[in-house]
């Protein structure tokens, strides 16, 4: 279905430094980077221009605009989402999207990786050994950097800072300027190499998705749509919170396919069971 088709990567930070090797020889496509794209304009990391749809839509969005611009009819996008993760307290995770648009076949495959392989953090830097200890732990300088004023405040900001005598200068700038300082990491691929890892995960991951055929009529993409919990408790027999079975369906006919047991375990430890160990 994809070999020998060109496939637009639509982004504009680089991102296909990690995406085109891989389908290049899991797909046998042609990749081509989007041209005249301007994705910042469905939401910017930093804030200037507020992303109004969720990731899965704005990386559809992404795929239709390269299209348009490229006069092609598959392509590839990635979108991001940085924050506290959703069950490890006090840590941040990179909520990575990756989305395969297909229009000749009516078809779109995506996948989702949630990493907590990630630098994100900000805060406002109020002297130059918080700079240097936000620094350090931002993994800068092979992490870049953003400087503003506030955090709110995007009249004057400077992205991509990838060297102390920059930073630094900057701060002294700002401070000078405005009495204030908010530093935060820069979260675009292209400055960000465990962003940048993440997307190359996902890469993968959605390879080997679009491997997976449905049986009933060939389509690529059969993933895990429902994961079902209730495994029981090896003790009490009740049913936990761990899993039990995923549920994989074909996007495009009605195939179902349950497996029972995906992690090779029939029953759970009482020690994740909420009657054994309320």
């Amino acid at each position: 279905m994809f070999k020998d088709r060109t496939l637009i990567i639509a982004t504009k930070h680089e991102k296909e430094k990690v995406i085109a090797p891989i389908l290049e020889k899991e797909l046998g496509v042609k990749c081509v980077v989007a041209k005249n794209l301007d994705t910042d304009i469905l939401g910017t990391f930093t804030g200037e221009i507020e992303r109004e749809d969720d990731p899965i839509t704005t990386a559809r969005n992404k795929c239709l605009m390269a299209m348009e611009s490229n006069d092609g009819d598959l392509a590839i996008a990635s979108e991001g989402s940085f924050g506290p993760h959703h069950s490890i307290f006090f840590t941040y995770s990179d909520d990575e999207f990756l989305l395969l648009l297909d229009k000749k076949n009516n078809l779109e495959i995506f996948v989702r990786i949630l990493s907590t392989e990630t630098n994100f953090n900000a805060s406002e830097i109020k002297s130059k050994q918080e700079l240097k200890e936000f620094s350090y732990k931002a993994k800068f300088p092979s992490h870049a950097l953003i400087i503003k004023k506030s955090k709110d405040d995007f009249s004057e900001i400077t992205k991509g800072i990838n060297s102390w005598e920059v930073i630094s200068e900057k701060y002294d700038e700002y401070i000078s300027k405005y009495g204030s300082a908010y530093v935060e990491t820069d979260m675009r691929a292209m400055f960000n190499p465990s962003r940048m890892q993440v997307i190359e995960k996902a890469t993968q991951k959605l390879a080997e998705k679009i491997k997976s055929v449905c049986p009933a009529c060939n389509t690529p993409g059969l993933g895990i749509t429902t994961v079902k919990e209730g495994l029981p408790c090896n003790l009490c027999y009740h049913p936990t919170r761990s899993i039990i079975s995923h549920l994989y369906e074909c996007e495009k006919c009605d195939y179902v396919k349950e497996v029972k047991f995906p992690n090779q375990k029939e029953t759970e430890d009482p020690m994740y069971c909420d009657y054994c160990n309320p």
